[in-house]
């Protein structure tokens, strides 16, 4: 049976997304990065943000998208 996982981790961009959201001048939060994305149209909790960085959460593609664009990087740079 097709396991959807890559070494037991249900993402590949949540470490990259971890990364950039300290690398922001004011170190942005979670809970503040939720906050971005709700804004920029993605309902989405700061419970999610963390298991996407713990890799416990798969990403779709628009989520993916937006973490891209929220966090000014090119989606290609969360997927490295």
């Amino acid at each position: 049976m097709y396991k959807n996982k890559a070494n037991e981790r249900n993402n590949i961009c949540g470490t990259k997304v971890r990364f950039f959201r300290k690398q922001f001048a004011t170190k942005t939060s979670q809970k503040k990065l939720a906050d971005m994305l709700q804004i920029a149209g993605l309902d989405i909790d700061k419970n999610a943000i963390q298991k996407i960085e713990d890799d416990k959460r798969f990403v779709t593609d628009i989520e993916l998208k937006a973490l891209a664009k929220v966090l000014n990087v090119p989606y290609e740079d969360l997927l490295d």
